[in-house]
């Protein structure tokens, strides 16, 4: 199954019950759609564009150590991981009701070979040089501490490992940023400072051997090489 099927496949499994924000991630629901076009002005073509580009860094047949910080619901992986069984996935929330979502969709979907863990980002509990990917969906634009999770998401990774995934950068999109200040940082999801795609690509650049950084809209995508 290509990346593209895997992501297009990432709303089945949701059972058709998809939560709000499994909808949006997916751009499967009526409302997912609408904030999708409204927040972040995305619309089917751009959700895919930016996903795949965040999922870049993984291999078809992965046979590594993969870590996954945070895995909110596991809608958007879940269906990568479902055709990687002989990879060692460990997957990591600070949020356990996020990962208890994750770990059903796991279940479902009859994927054996994945520990969760509950944890926080800025403190990982793992050796340095532990995995040969780490992968983080929508996650960055959340951490109160960014400074420690690009240090520990670094540190964790193997020489010449994968970083790759995504998160909202400002100046994307006029509307977007609206949103950010005045909606989603008063409800306490997203947390400044933000990058810019511009702040994304020069930090990437000076951390990682290899540093591939675009946006689409107001989403940065990233895959480097340690």
């Amino acid at each position: 199954m290509t990346r593209r099927e895997q992501i297009k496949n990432a709303y089945k499994m949701t059972g058709g019950q998809a939560n709000f924000y499994d909808g949006m991630m997916t751009y499967s629901t009526v409302l997912g759609k609408a904030i999708c076009r409204i927040v972040w002005n995305m619309d089917g073509k751009k959700n895919l564009q930016y996903l795949e580009k965040a999922l870049s860094g993984i291999p078809e047949n992965y046979v590594g150590k993969l870590l996954e910080v945070p895995v909110g619901t596991g809608v958007l992986t879940m269906p990568v991981y479902r055709d990687l069984p002989d990879a060692d996935i460990t997957c990591l929330d600070y949020s356990e009701k996020m990962m208890e979502s994750a770990e059903k969709k796991a279940e479902a979907a009859g994927i054996k070979n994945i520990t969760f863990l509950q944890g926080d980002v800025s403190a990982l509990p793992f050796d340095s040089g532990s995995f040969d990917i780490v992968v983080s969906l929508n996650g960055f634009h959340a951490f109160p501490d960014k400074e420690a999770a690009y240090r520990e998401t670094y540190r964790v990774l193997k020489p010449g490992g994968i970083f790759c995934g995504c998160f909202y950068v400002q100046v994307g999109h006029k509307r977007t940023d609206w949103f950010i200040r005045h909606l989603y940082e008063p409800a306490g999801f997203f947390t400044p400072p933000y990058e810019t795609e511009d702040s994304l690509r020069k930090r990437l650049s000076g951390m990682y051997r290899e540093a591939d950084v675009t946006a689409v809209e107001g989403i940065g995508c990233f895959c480097c090489r340690k």
